[in-house]
């Protein structure tokens, strides 16, 4: 488990190793985009996560959702401001989590 701060939030990344080579990622972000992920920054997220090969979810509040599904990306409501996990399983889910995180945190 590995914390760093960054602009006055703190972020938690974990990371643990699964059987055959397979990692387990999940990152707390704060959503810094001023308008959200609304429509296209959505969209560009999704596609961002359909990069990758592991199942990648992000929650919001207790809900959970397929992080390749526009639907259920946008059915979170993230507004800017909002605390998220982006969590991934499979081969490339560190990349993956630090990517979308990423994309996220900067405006």
């Amino acid at each position: 488990m590995s914390w760093q701060k960054r602009q006055k939030r703190v972020i938690l990344t974990k990371i643990k190793s699964c059987e055959e080579g397979q990692k387990v990622a999940e990152k707390i972000v704060t959503v810094q985009l001023v308008a959200g992920l609304h429509a296209r920054p959505a969209a560009l997220f999704v596609q961002e996560a359909n990069r990758f090969t592991s199942e990648i979810y992000v929650e919001k509040a207790g809900k959970a959702v397929n992080a390749k599904s526009i639907m259920g990306i946008m059915s979170l409501a993230i507004a800017s401001g909002s605390e998220v996990i982006i969590r991934a399983d499979g081969p490339d889910a560190e990349l993956a989590v630090e990517k979308l995180a990423e994309l996220v945190t900067h405006q």
